[in-house]
């Protein structure tokens, strides 16, 4: 066979090659130091600098510990390799006529495997930064595991650094073995003709029988560290170590760590032996042994002593599971109380509760987004994302408000108007905010606002002195501000009002050096070359307010919805921060819960699913502002351990609860998917005796409802309402509760949200003997009522889209009334109206044009007169006409004259005619007002 005519490199380098990697190398490192670069001028530009190099510093740390580490161990393991096979030639290339690759090819590919499995070992490292920055500055749970009687923090900050570690040995083990196996294999020192006894002799057997040793220990010191995964088996009747995991499996890992250790001796001991015999004849006891231990032995328990005994054998550990799983979900705190249900309302009820009998909410969010985006959008390019809820005192009064942000979408504009300019100069923010009280409607049917229009125009004492928004829910590209070319601010006419950004948000562009990094980083020439950008030019980036706040924080869970408030007349965002942990002994993970699939629409929760996560704290509050983008992290939770590890490591990263700006608290509220998922697990977990536990005898659902014509899971709902045992209403989130296969309810939870009550959870239980209506029950009334039904038909047949909102179960004093609003929309529109309200209370259900009136047809007339809610069109007012002068008579003209303008232009679909309307006749009437 002639030899392959292949070049002599000899002991130099391929230089053309080295050149290419180098260069392939410095072109992929080369965006990365960019973009680093540009990120740690956007941490200085927020403030947060110190979290950036915080992060940065131990990442570059561990990232060169673990590659020196590795590559270290594996180099030297190579050279030890070749040196004890220093006087054998490489017999496999030979074999094969490549023996003038010899010189270059083994060492090229040894040196690659070096690099490659020490890049990808330092790369995973420098990852779990988070978690070793955890283990050097734990905090104490002070509550201890019931079966290794370690504190949680052990099982939370430390034993996942345990695990890792002794994985990454036992994968640098493997990875050294296969490097110094395929020297030894290619300079044929392994040799399977001799047969599985004698296929290793010499010194390098006895290389591998120490690297093999080594492994043999990691394995035997990783069945000690897997005996604490039993306080997460999901195996037995409740999540954690149940009989079958403490009685035999817990035995079976100790039993293997001493066998995996007599594995590890018998490898030193055959280093003395000629052969392999001793390691080969250990290996397959330990295989039969751990078949028998690990496997035969724990299913012979489980089958003939613990199921036949079931409940017995596993009431210590469901109590366990039940106990464990309430501190972990905060469910522990929860106090419970009963609630009679009693058919007590009447006037005088209503008149001691009129604050929550006036903020009884009539609009529901997806009809009214619908009603704002019709209403208020006033050009294409401005978007309301969806519709908040909240509170605030207006005119001395305590209400409930829903709102939405006016932010911009330059993506809706004419592709022909998406230029670079437009798109990164011009069109930079949004205007302002909607605002409408959750109870009140004109008589059209529309919300009737405190807040519209841009600029805004109030009917509130709540002003807002900077509504532009420039970080947002929808704001997900890249602008430039204090160019040389004026931005767009509002519509104003038949032109447009400019404006210049006078902020402290964005990164300053002050010099050519940090317009290049962008250019590079943003692959985007333009901000290179383009004249309207100078020194005094800022970019704006990060602008999605969850994309800004995960940026620096992104160890926290973030609630899927921000919600908008006015604070201070200024615009902030306000986003909900947990804390989370999967390692929570015996706490049931939301993925093995039941029906959890139902609530895995929702963002946050999905993503705690999908994490396994057994342990959800609300943490902190993240506060943005919306015009300058200013962060703030607020703490919550004082009492949280992982929170307060998070702040040792980030010291200047949290402010404490106490120097939480009052303005700022007056907003914040319970989170409501913290309290959907403190909900679904309290469905279960409620019940505290082991054996009504085992048999599932009380389980809850969420109730159902009717939503249009659906059957839909009732979600929680905000309200303003006095709990039985408090002086004043407060604001607070509430769910009621039904049997797993009943529609009665059984109790209601409210999450509690003002002041000290902050974060409190209270739920009331209704008599076990007595029937209270569950609004999927409510619903059937609803239908079973002739009147209802058959008006609600009518409307469906004559091209109308009947939408029944939320039922809303509302408890006032010791009973419960029931509301359902109820909406038409045109078949091929987009406005629905609010036309009708559904009032239900014990035996009575009607429907009335409004919620006073269903109150009044049920309870009686108010005694004194007060404002009602809804004022129809069809209600006439009796009242002295005073004598009006012709102006005056003039002026009431133009007024009806702009509301048929307006109502005009509202079937047209103008709504910029609609909204000049508006205006119009908004000023004849103030003008009327101070002249009668």
């Amino acid at each position: 066979m002639k030899r392959a005519n292949l070049p002599d490199f000899g002991r130099r380098p391929p230089l053309v090659l080295l050149g290419a990697v180098a260069l392939l190398l410095i072109l992929a490192l080369s965006g990365a130091i960019v973009h680093l670069v540009t990120e740690s001028w956007w941490f200085a530009a927020t403030g947060y600098d110190n979290v950036f190099w915080t992060r940065l510093r131990w990442q570059i740390l561990i990232w060169v510990l673990a590659l020196l580490s590795y590559g270290a161990f594996l180099y030297v393991n190579y050279r030890l390799a070749l040196w004890l096979t220093r006087e054998s030639s490489w017999r496999m290339l030979e074999q094969y006529n490549l023996d003038a690759l010899a010189d270059y090819l083994p060492r090229y590919l040894a040196i690659a495997f070096v690099v490659l499995v020490s890049f990808n070992a330092a790369t995973g490292s420098a990852a779990a930064w988070d978690n070793i920055l955890q283990f050097f500055n734990f905090t104490p749970f002070n509550d201890v595991d019931p079966l290794f009687q370690q504190d949680i923090s052990f099982y939370v900050f430390r034993l996942p650094i345990y695990e890792g570690l002794l994985s990454a040995i036992v994968d640098l083990l493997i990875s050294t073995l296969v490097l110094v196996s395929g020297i030894y294999l290619l300079k044929g020192e392994i040799r399977p003709e001799r047969g599985w006894k004698y296929f290793l002799t010499g010194n390098v057997k006895g290389h591998l029988c120490i690297l093999l040793a080594a492994m043999a220990i990691a394995v035997s010191v990783g069945f000690f560290f897997r005996r604490y995964d039993l306080l997460f088996s999901p195996d037995g009747v409740v999540f954690g170590a149940g009989y079958t995991d403490v009685h035999a499996r817990l035995h079976a890992q100790w039993t293997m760590a001493f066998v995996t250790l007599a594995i590890a001796v018998l490898f030193i001991l055959s280093l003395w032996r000629s052969g392999f015999v001793w390691p080969t004849v250990g290996i397959s006891l330990y295989l039969l042994v751990f078949i028998l231990v690990g496997g035969v032995y724990p299913w012979f328990q489980q089958r003939f002593l613990v199921e036949p005994n079931e409940l017995a054998r596993e009431k210590p550990y469901i109590e366990h599971s039940i106990a464990f799983t309430n501190e972990a979900y905060d469910l522990d705190q929860v106090r419970s109380e009963p609630f009679p249900a009693e058919e007590a309302l009447d006037r005088e009820s209503l008149s001691n509760n009129a604050s929550t009998v006036d903020n009884i909410r009539l609009w529901d969010y997806r009809p009214l987004l619908s009603t704002y985006r019709q209403l208020q959008e006033i050009r294409l390019y401005y978007r309301f994302k969806d519709v908040d809820v909240d509170r605030y005192v207006l005119n001395d009064d305590y209400r409930q408000v829903m709102l939405s942000a006016r932010e911009l979408d330059y993506t809706e504009a004419p592709p022909e108007a998406q230029t670079w300019v437009n798109q990164r100069l011009k069109f930079t923010h949004g205007y302002g905010i909607v605002m409408s009280p959750v109870n009140r409607v004109t008589p059209e049917g529309l919300p009737e606002l405190m807040i519209q229009n841009v600029p805004p125009v109030y009917t509130v004492d709540l002003e807002i002195e900077q509504p532009r928004i420039y970080y947002g829910e929808a704001t997900d590209s890249y602008v430039f501000t204090g160019t040389t070319t004026d931005e767009f601010d509002y519509p104003q006419g038949d032109t447009n009002a400019p404006y210049r950004y006078d902020g402290t948000g964005g990164v300053p562009l002050s010099s050519f050096l940090r317009r290049l990094a962008y250019a590079y980083d943003m692959g985007s020439l333009k901000v290179l070359i383009s004249n309207y950008i100078t020194e005094e030019s800022r970019v704006h980036y990060h602008r999605t307010v969850l994309e800004r706040a995960r940026q620096i924080a992104p160890f926290l869970t973030y609630d899927s919805d921000p919600y908008i408030a006015v604070i201070d007349g200024r615009l902030k965002w306000i986003i909900d921060a947990y804390t989370a942990s999967d390692r929570y002994p015996y706490s049931q993970p939301l993925i093995r819960s039941n029906d959890i699939g139902a609530l895995q629409s929702n963002n946050t929760i999905n993503d705690l699913a999908q994490g396994g996560n057994n342990y959800v704290r609300d943490a902190a509050k993240v506060v943005i502002d919306a015009y300058d983008g200013t962060l703030n992290y607020y703490v919550v939770d004082e009492a949280d351990p992982i929170l307060a590890t998070y702040r040792k490591i980030f010291p200047d990263l949290f402010q404490p609860a106490n120097e939480t700006p009052d303005m700022v608290r007056q907003h914040f509220r319970y989170p409501h998917d913290l309290f959907t998922l403190q909900a679904h697990m309290y469905r279960t977990y409620h019940m505290g005796d082991p054996e009504v536990f085992y048999n599932r005898e009380d389980v809850w659902r969420f109730p159902t409802q009717v939503y249009e014509e659906d059957q839909i899971r009732m979600e929680p709902y905000y309200l303003i309402m006095r709990l039985p045992d408090a002086e004043r209403e407060e604001f607070m989130l509430i769910l009621p509760f039904t049997p797993i296969n009943k529609d009665n309810m059984v109790s209601w939870m409210a999450g509690r949200s003002d002041g000290d009550n902050y974060g409190r959870l209270q739920l009331y239980e209704f008599p076990k003997q007595q029937l209270v209506y569950g609004p999927s029950q409510i619903e059937a009334r609803i239908d079973q009522t002739p009147e209802i039904s058959q008006q609600l038909t009518l409307w469906s047949q004559q091209g109308s889209r009947v939408i029944r909102g939320d039922l809303l179960v509302i408890p006032i004093e010791q009973s419960l009334l029931y509301v359902e609003p109820v909406y038409l929309r045109a078949e091929q529109g987009e406005l629905p109206e609010l036309r009708r309200v559904i009032v239900a209370y014990d035996n009575d259900v009607v429907m009335q044009e409004t919620l006073e009136e269903g109150l009044s047809a049920i309870f009686g007339d108010r005694p004194s007169p007060s404002e009602a809610a809804v004022t129809p069109a069809s209600d006439t007012v009796s009242a002295e006409v005073p004598n009006l002068s012709a102006d005056q008579a003039s002026r009431i003209q133009e007024a009806l004259n702009a509301y048929e303008a307006g109502q005009q232009a509202l079937q047209d679909g103008n709504w910029e005619a609609y909204g000049a309307a508006q205006q119009e006749l908004e000023s004849i009437l103030n003008q009327l007002s101070e002249e009668l």
